[in-house]
């Protein structure tokens, strides 16, 4: 399973795609992630043994959410849209594609894939493994490709992140690691 913390622009850019939104998903995403694939499974939602593989955490208004695409699950909608409107009170459940135009203004208009596109390529692998190091590496690399704003955008939230993986993940979402 793979919790990849996100921001809301990153969320935005998901046009085309669609998932369940969970809001108010304190404490640890995996024990989230765990949770729901238990119920879901246990509820017949999900079916043949699929599980959520990759789910991505963001906060909105100071919110902790999480989205489980639905991309490669085997899924009884009907189940889950039930589950949905009777736990829409505990759990604040919509759906991407309603949640995105309601609370964050609307997709981008750029697929996931058009903004990957426009990265720069930052070669990261063979140097030290130092999370200062590999941000400073990451920051001089969008400097270079005009985007100084969006390095300190990253700094930020690579030096405020609660770990190693999720600092490293920050930095995917600015450059496309090589």
């Amino acid at each position: 399973m793979t919790v990849m913390t996100v921001t809301e622009d990153k969320i935005r850019n998901m046009k085309g795609m669609e998932g369940l939104v969970l809001q108010g998903c304190g404490g640890s995403p995996e024990e989230w992630v765990d949770g729901i694939n238990g119920e879901f499974t246990e509820n017949g939602i999900l079916k043949n043994g699929s599980k959520f593989e990759k789910v991505y955490a963001f906060q909105h208004d100071g919110i902790s959410c999480i989205l489980y695409p639905f991309e490669g699950t085997v899924l009884d909608i009907g189940k889950l849209a039930v589950w949905r409107i009777q736990t829409r009170e505990i759990f604040g459940g919509a759906w991407l594609s309603d949640y995105v135009p309601n609370h964050l203004g609307g997709f981008t208009g750029k697929t996931d894939r058009e903004t990957e596109e426009r990265k720069p390529e930052c070669a990261l692998s063979g140097h030290d493994g130092n999370i200062f190091s590999l941000t400073g590496i990451a920051e001089r690399t969008m400097r270079e490709h005009g985007l100084a704003g969006q390095a300190e955008k990253m700094k930020e939230r690579v030096f405020s992140s609660g770990s190693y993986t999720e600092a490293l993940s920050i930095i995917g979402e600015y450059v496309s690691i090589v």
